[in-house]
């Protein structure tokens, strides 16, 4: 199977359980439609895609770690959420449809966003296909990795560098949190699903850094060179806000060098695995980092 039909495959199955998992109609009518307007119907899955590719590379059914990806997807989404406020990013459109700010009002965005990122944890801690050890291990490592010393302090990083010229080596740290830190997450959340052994959960931690900088470097050249219709989001933030990219810092050319190497380097974290159909798979996606368009 190639990297895009396991995605489109691995985006079925999380869609899906997603949305079984969000189906309660208890509480607040609005907030649950909230809600569900973010989590559902859109975005790629990669890390999703990740936690399942990894369970299955450990060597075991990737369906145990589809619970872990649908947590790691909330998280995505409440980032997202939050990201858009007039107090962040001030984005009105994600995914080519009005914010969540934008279609429910701040007030409800606001607790959509917590809601998903609280309902996370129980997503997390009631795996049924793995063990109550498993289960404590991925929402100890969800909440490192999402918290203040992973995604959010990224996101921090990132306000504080708003109108200044970072240093690369600072530029690199606020990547490694605010798009790395998840990344890393889906990845060992998948070894954890599996049973993987110590140096395979390392590996990710080798792995992700890389592959999550050459990420977000395709993303901010897409945020210059890209449309709006074709990102479904705004473009040319960056520079309104007088952020620091990779592209800024050291040059377009530059950076597409840099994100070059980083996929290298990426792959050859991937070495300690068996030779198999979705270790392929995960070198077609560190080559379609380089090459996406949205």
């Amino acid at each position: 199977m190639s990297f895009f039909e396991s995605l489109n495959e691995a985006a079925s199955l999380v869609e899906v359980r997603l949305s079984e998992l969000l189906s309660e109609k208890r509480g607040a009518e609005r907030l649950n439609e909230a809600v569900r307007y973010s989590a559902l119907g859109g975005g790629k899955r990669l890390r999703a895609y990740l936690a399942l590719c990894f369970c299955a590379l450990c060597g075991e059914a990737p369906e145990k770690a589809l619970d872990y990806g649908c947590a790691i997807e909330m998280i995505h989404a409440f980032s997202l959420i939050h990201d858009d406020l007039p107090a962040m990013d001030n984005d009105d459109m994600r995914r080519g449809k009005p914010s969540n700010h934008k279609a429910f009002g701040e007030a409800t965005a606001i607790l959509a966003g917590d809601s998903l990122a609280l309902d996370a944890f129980s997503v997390a801690g009631k795996n049924r296909l793995c063990t109550p050890e498993q289960n404590l291990k991925a929402v100890l490592l969800l909440s490192e990795k999402s918290g203040r010393f992973g995604m959010c302090a990224g996101q921090q990083y990132d306000i504080d560098g708003e109108g200044k010229r970072l240093t690369l080596e600072e530029l690199t740290s606020l990547v490694d949190n605010k798009t790395g830190a998840l990344f890393e997450c889906a990845c060992a959340l998948g070894c954890i699903a599996a049973g993987g052994s110590e140096k395979q959960i390392l590996a990710t931690k080798e792995f992700t850094p890389f592959m999550g900088r050459a990420f977000q470097i395709t993303d901010d050249l897409l945020d210059i060179y890209s449309t709006p219709e074709q990102l479904g989001k705004s473009i040319g933030k960056d520079a309104e806000q007088q952020k620091s990219t990779f592209a800024s810092l050291i040059g377009v050319p530059l950076a597409k060098k840099l994100a070059s190497d980083c996929i290298e380097r990426a792959k050859l974290a991937l070495d300690c695995f068996d030779n198999c159909g979705r270790k392929r798979e995960l070198l077609e996606f560190c080559d379609y980092i380089l090459t996406r368009e949205r």
